[in-house]
């Protein structure tokens, strides 16, 4: 049976963070989409959106998706857009990948952004405008991808266990 986790959710909601605890309490392999596309491009993200631009990006974007689609067993951070696109979220649906929703207020996510530099397109004057707009844009988006949505407003371990008892995933025998 396929084990594929996809979270998703706006930036900085905590998805590689609760990514990465979720494949350590599984034992599935970990795959961030944005560090797995700067891996294969040989640059950051914020350089493939500046020297060869956001649609290049996105596309760069929808091959990682069909990849981790074909992934037996696998945790997946998706980038922040990367659910808004129709394509990807069918993508991931018509694999039997499961989408998961990490849920935090936007005022949360306006704190833990602060200060934040890597995030192409809220590098800007007025950010946190931007930023909220964008949320609004992207919230709904992500709940009707999601077939479940998760409050990551809490420790990341929480969020993390959370996750594997509502999908009823295997916990990785401990050493």
């Amino acid at each position: 049976m396929k084990q594929v986790v996809v979270l998703c959710g706006f930036m900085g909601c905590g998805k590689t963070t609760v990514g990465r605890e979720l494949s350590r309490l599984t034992g599935f392999a970990y795959r961030d989409l944005d560090e797995w596309i700067e891996m294969r491009a040989g640059k950051t993200v914020a350089d493939i959106f500046d020297e060869d631009g956001e649609a290049h990006f996105r596309a760069l974007e929808r091959e990682a998706v069909r990849a981790c689609a074909e992934e037996p067993a696998l945790i997946t951070a998706a980038g922040g857009g990367a659910l808004t696109f129709d394509e990807n979220v069918k993508a991931l649906q018509k694999a039997g990948c499961r989408i998961i929703l990490l849920d935090v207020p936007v005022e949360e996510i306006a704190r833990r952004l602060q200060g934040d530099k890597t995030r192409p397109l809220l590098n800007r004057p007025d950010k946190e405008a931007a930023m909220r707009k964008l949320y609004e844009a992207r919230l709904p988006l992500y709940r009707k991808a999601a077939d479940l949505a998760v409050d990551a407003n809490q420790p990341p371990e929480q969020v993390a266990r959370e996750i594997v008892m509502k999908l009823g995933l295997p916990f990785a025998p401990k050493e």
